[in-house]
């Protein structure tokens, strides 16, 4: 059969889309003569020397033909080397070694013995394979666990080339792979809140971070316990649910982050960049295809970013799309991709160059305008988008070394559990309220219109500002068991939006 196809799929974004794999052999010319078309990227086109070898190193032999590999559509540029596996076997199918293969799609990257390495991104292949009808995913056996949660399709983790032909061949000898629903979490080994001496109220703003999703932006001198608190804020949030735990699965398989033999995610990503990130690090892009940034790792997680003025401007001020709508969109001349980016924020910085602004033990040595400068770092748009504002004051010696009677992380992840658990039943958490849905659920009684009222008039806040404070009441609220919202709900929302006034004003 000089003629055959074999599937494939090309991951961009975070989807995966199907690429047929034609290969034509002819007997003019030798076997030198191999010509790829399809607009593959260097990676794809060096793969016809892993090929020749795989195959003749497997037992195949290589035909003294000619061979030309069509990927299609050709108008879409190929990157990666899991094309290897399916450009192989359409030339073991054009050599009449297997039989045709249209329920079947193959991804994987050959060795020169033979041997099948790990790809990026089979979780969305597999979901790609469905959405298809294709019955049969053929992958190397290090992504068979991710792919395998995908329901309707047959997985099967291959080790080597001839693997594969013996599976195509008698394929009742072989089982699919079985789904790794979720990876081991933590053993409890992970850093406890009970670990942090003091700061009963920023205990209290992280747990109402926590139980809503909300961004928090944290401001004190050095050693004060803001990154000791950042750490421990990971350690209470909830287990991912089944549909989050796809999405940030799908981000990190592309990103290739994930484990050899790893299933879903279970615990939530925690992703801390240094300041010296890029904006294509931190957002997403690159060159060729763009890849997944720091944001879309932070999917349903938390994106940590100590020592926020440090950051280059430009990078900052690209944060405030995401922040708004939980996604970032990459536009470029040939294609517009969209990846998901719904994270808590929390930052953490000093109040001026030295440190010591505001403390009480200490002096500072800056000048106003230096300290206005070094907060001017952060913008009013980013900071409007931030909800809760705490200060994180140096721990007196008496708490340092006092008896310890904080709770510890198990016991206020419990509490914010059941808080997320009343939101997960409105269909969304707080943070990510429908404008629409504010005056129904985030309904005021008198005094808590003339509490939101005085605030909204002295602190000169802005709609954007208006609404967050009513989000966050509701997720006090909801901590507090309450269905309705009162007046020391609002209060203690509008006290976490003070701090940006009294340092920034």
């Amino acid at each position: 059969m000089a003629l055959f196809r074999t599937r494939s799929a090309a991951v961009y974004g975070i989807d995966a889309h199907l690429i047929d794999v034609e290969v034509d052999m002819y007997s003019s010319g030798s076997a030198r003569d191999f010509v790829m078309v399809g607009m593959p990227d260097t990676a794809v086109r060096e793969s016809r020397e892993r090929i020749k070898s795989a195959l003749i190193n497997s037992g195949f032999g290589y035909p003294n033909k000619a061979v030309t590999i069509n990927l299609a559509p050709a108008n879409v540029r190929k990157e990666g080397a899991g094309f290897d596996l399916p450009m192989a076997m359409g030339i073991l199918g054009a050599m009449g070694v297997v039989g045709p293969l249209d329920q079947h799609l193959f991804l994987g990257e050959l060795s020169l013995d033979g041997c099948i390495r790990p790809v990026r991104g089979a979780l969305s292949v597999a979901v790609c394979a469905r959405a298809n009808g294709i019955a049969n995913l053929v992958l190397p056996l290090a992504n068979a666990a991710e792919a395998a949660v995908v329901e309707g399709v047959s997985v099967y983790g291959v080790r080597h080339l001839s693997e594969v032909v013996a599976l195509i061949a008698n394929p009742e000898q072989f089982s699919p792979s079985v789904a790794v629903l979720q990876m081991p979490g933590p053993d409890g080994s992970f850093v406890d809140f009970r670990d942090v001496r003091g700061q009963a109220t920023a205990k209290r703003a992280l747990e109402v971070a926590a139980c809503g999703g909300h961004n928090v932006l944290m401001i004190g001198p050095p050693g004060s316990g803001k990154t000791m608190l950042a750490k421990r804020l990971a350690g209470i949030l909830p287990p991912l649910t089944f549909a989050e735990s796809i999405e940030t699965t799908k981000v990190h398989s592309i990103a290739g982050l994930l484990p050899g033999g790893g299933g879903l995610l279970g615990e939530r990503p925690f992703r801390a960049p240094h300041h010296t990130i890029s904006d294509a690090g931190l957002i997403g892009g690159g060159s060729g295809m763009a890849r997944p940034g720091e944001v879309s790792l932070a999917h349903h997680g938390l994106l940590f970013l100590d020592e926020f003025p440090e950051f280059p401007r430009n990078v900052l001020e690209l944060l405030r799309q995401p922040l708004e709508d939980g996604t970032v969109t990459i536009a470029r001349s040939n294609m517009t991709l969209k990846f998901p980016a719904s994270f808590m924020l929390v930052a953490a910085m000093n109040p001026c160059q030295c440190g010591f602004y505001g403390d009480a033990t200490r002096e500072c040595h800056c000048t106003p305008g230096m300290i206005q400068r070094y907060l001017g770092k952060i913008s009013g748009p980013l900071l409007d988008r931030i909800d809760i504002h705490i200060e994180i004051p140096a721990v007196p010696y008496k708490e340092m070394r006092g008896v310890d009677t904080s709770e510890s992380s198990a016991d206020i992840r419990a509490r914010v559990e059941r808080t997320r658990a009343v939101q997960q039943a409105r269909g969304f958490y707080n943070a990510q309220m429908p404008v629409r849905l504010i005056r129904k659920l985030c309904a005021l009684d008198e005094t808590g219109e003339r509490t939101l009222e005085m605030a909204v008039r002295r602190m000169g806040l802005s709609a954007r500002a208006h609404d967050r404070v009513l989000k966050l009441a509701r997720t006090i609220a909801d901590l507090g068991a309450s269905e309705t919202i009162s007046a020391k709900h609002v209060a203690e929302a509008v006290q976490y939006r003070s701090l940006d006034r009294n340092y920034w004003n």
